[in-house]
């Protein structure tokens, strides 16, 4: 169950998710905001006889878009976010341990007299 645990909060499976809802909610915005706009071009030969878009389509899917990103933020980024903190807490700031063994080593070289 560990190995599970570390597959789904250690990998980027989550933060992939995350991006596929988002940009197939977007293609949703840009395909009413496409249809709307070329709803406004005209249609026929006449070109005073040019049907208008529905731009309640187009500003429906922003709408359904913005509630859609704050439901993903916050019940899948914010629980996703905090749990990874507990489970997997980001390393402490400061030198990482091979290098402060490293520089153990250049010190001690130094004390013994050696050219460093």
């Amino acid at each position: 169950m560990s190995g599970f645990k570390a597959f789904i909060l250690k990998g980027n499976l989550i933060e992939i998710a995350v991006g596929l809802i988002m940009a197939l909610s977007f293609a949703a915005v840009t395909t009413t905001f496409t249809e709307w706009l070329t709803g406004l071009l005209p249609v026929s030969d006449d070109i005073f006889s040019g049907e208008v878009g529905s731009f309640g389509a187009f500003l429906n899917a922003v709408i359904a878009f913005l509630i859609l990103a704050a439901v993903v933020y916050f019940f899948v980024v914010v629980p996703y976010t905090r749990a990874k903190e507990r489970f997997f807490p980001s390393e402490e700031p400061g030198t990482p341990a091979d290098v402060a063994v490293l520089e153990e080593i250049r010190d001690l070289l130094k004390a013994r007299g050696g050219n460093v």
